[in-house]
């Protein structure tokens, strides 16, 4: 039975195939084996849809249409059965995923030369927090769209796991490790004893010592700093006329958040936003609120938004172009504000973490490596958060956006050999 590794990302996502017997990466676009997880439904040309980064150009260039992203995180949601329009079209967003991982599953196969029938899907520790039932539905309603889009053998592994089974391809020594997993949607952990002897097990559940996940990602960061960087010069903290009453956050709140910027273009929104700059104190800056809106702006804010998170982690300062609102209006930003700006979420994962570790029946030096992987890994406070968990363990990197799919396709091939 052919089969895959498919790694489905809230921000981005890899297919892994077994090409004459070694572990690849599928060609998804362009050359290039990591795909935004984004389409565009483009209205100017009939409904035709884009994927990955075309999708985002397309959105960028201003092209008639809709951007759809991080619907990962929707998964386990009441929104998932709910419809949309798509294009011109109505979809479910069961729908919209489900064409989103047919053409992951089309293009895997074009670069391997053949069909795929069987997939070891990755998955979250957690879908969702503190609701086994709704966290189920999400596996349920994943499988359901796998085996629709042609995949008739459908199985899990946490990604952490996955994480780990690929680190452990290089290593040369027996070790326990903390495997931190910190993605766009979701930050996951795992302690696992990992070995060049123990590779070759086909039942690898006694090694695999404690999961743990929660329900903090790039996109919270990118929410949050948001929340606390652009929105004020579009409104945000400012007051009403009448009894001074605060702006009302829901609006800002819709236009922040990944899986919600959409909702912001709803007739009712847009009523709304209309009424605000009547009744506020400082219409300049709710009106670029309202030209936002209406020029159905919000993902472009999102991504500059992004771009800067990015750049806070390697450099102390960054500047947020926001030129495509009003001339010459930017906002300057820093590593320290954004840090100020997470602290509660990095205080989280180092807890979380912690309660991994104790889990697993360990102390903190118990730990020999954390090895991190997934594209939020990189902040620099995530990090240093994480490591607090096991202060005298060594930390480790591969691949941040493609070990959970090379460790997924790893146990695609023990269970499908």
């Amino acid at each position: 039975m052919i089969a895959c590794g498919l790694d489905f990302g809230t921000s981005n996502s890899a297919v892994g195939v077994l090409n004459d017997g070694r572990v690849g990466m599928a060609e998804l676009e362009d050359g290039r084996t990591l795909i935004p997880s984004a389409l565009f439904f483009d209205e100017e040309m009939h409904g035709r849809v884009l994927f990955g980064e075309a999708a985002v150009e397309a959105y960028i260039g201003q092209s008639e249409g809709r951007l759809m992203r991080a619907l990962k995180s929707i998964l386990g949601t009441s929104l998932i059965e709910e419809t949309t329009v798509a294009g011109k079209r109505t979809l479910r967003f069961t729908e919209i995923i489900e064409i989103f991982i047919r053409h992951l599953k089309t293009r895997a196969e074009v670069f391997l030369g053949q069909g795929i029938e069987a997939v070891v899907h990755g998955r979250p520790v957690r879908f969702v927090d503190d609701d086994d039932a709704a966290d189920a539905r999400a596996q349920r309603t994943l499988e359901e769209i796998a085996r629709r889009v042609g995949f008739k053998d459908v199985s899990f592994v946490y990604e952490p796991i996955a994480a780990a089974y690929d680190y452990e391809r290089n290593a040369t020594r027996e070790e326990v490790v903390l495997i931190a997993d910190i993605g766009g949607g979701t930050s996951d952990f795992t302690v696992i004893r990992i070995g060049p002897d123990r590779l070759a097990h086909a039942d690898r559940e006694s090694d695999i010592l404690a999961n743990a996940g929660v329900h903090i990602g790039g996109t919270d960061f990118d929410a949050l700093f948001s929340m606390t960087s652009v929105m004020p010069v579009l409104g945000l903290g400012s007051l009403l006329v009448e009894k001074d009453l605060p702006m009302p956050r829901a609006p800002y709140d819709l236009l922040a958040t990944w899986a919600k910027i959409n909702f912001s273009y709803t007739p009712r929104n847009e009523r709304l936003i209309a009424e605000l700059v009547a009744e506020a104190a400082e219409p300049r800056k709710v009106a670029r609120l309202q030209q936002v809106v209406r020029r159905r702006l919000g993902h472009r804010l999102a991504i500059d938004v992004e771009k800067a998170k990015v750049a806070l982690s390697g450099e102390a300062k960054a500047d947020i172009p926001l030129d495509f609102i009003e001339l010459r209006l930017h906002v300057p930003v820093s590593r320290a504000d954004f840090e100020w700006t997470v602290r509660d979420q990095t205080t989280r994962l180092r807890a979380v973490a912690g309660e991994c570790v104790a889990a697993a029946g360990l102390k903190p030096n118990d730990i020999g490596t954390i090895f991190f992987t997934g594209g939020s890994s990189r902040i620099p406070a995530v990090r240093e958060a994480i490591a607090g968990a096991a202060p005298e363990a060594v930390a480790a990197t591969g691949s941040d956006f493609l070990s959970v799919a090379a460790g997924l396709t790893l146990e695609a091939q023990r269970r499908y050999r």
